[in-house]
């Protein structure tokens, strides 16, 4: 189980990455225009770097639902393989069987 501090940081920044959302990419449609003038489009990346670091979407990590671990996460499935390996033991993901040699 990953410690709650870090899954709580987490939400945080995921919660800062859809507020800002619209915002950052109205800025980089700005920033990337080059019709625009060149003042325009630098005062347009001051903005964009005045913004929280938290609200960038590269910030984020996948983590896995069940436990939070950050490591070897399935993103299809949004859990990771030990999680997996637990809900396929126990029967809960069709088509899964565990295997053992």
């Amino acid at each position: 189980m990953a410690k709650k501090s870090m899954i709580a940081r987490e939400a945080k920044r995921q919660k800062l990455v859809e507020k800002y959302a619209e915002k950052r990419a109205a800025l980089k449609e700005i920033i990337n225009d080059e019709s625009k003038p060149m003042e325009e489009r630098f005062r347009a990346s001051l903005k964009l770097a005045k913004l929280p670091r938290n609200s960038s979407a590269t910030r984020l990590h996948n983590r896995c639902q069940l436990t939070g671990r950050p490591h070897a996460y399935y993103r299809k499935l949004k859990v990771s393989r030990i999680a997996l390996r637990d809900l396929g033991s126990n029967g809960q993901v069709p088509g899964l069987v565990k295997s053992s040699w």
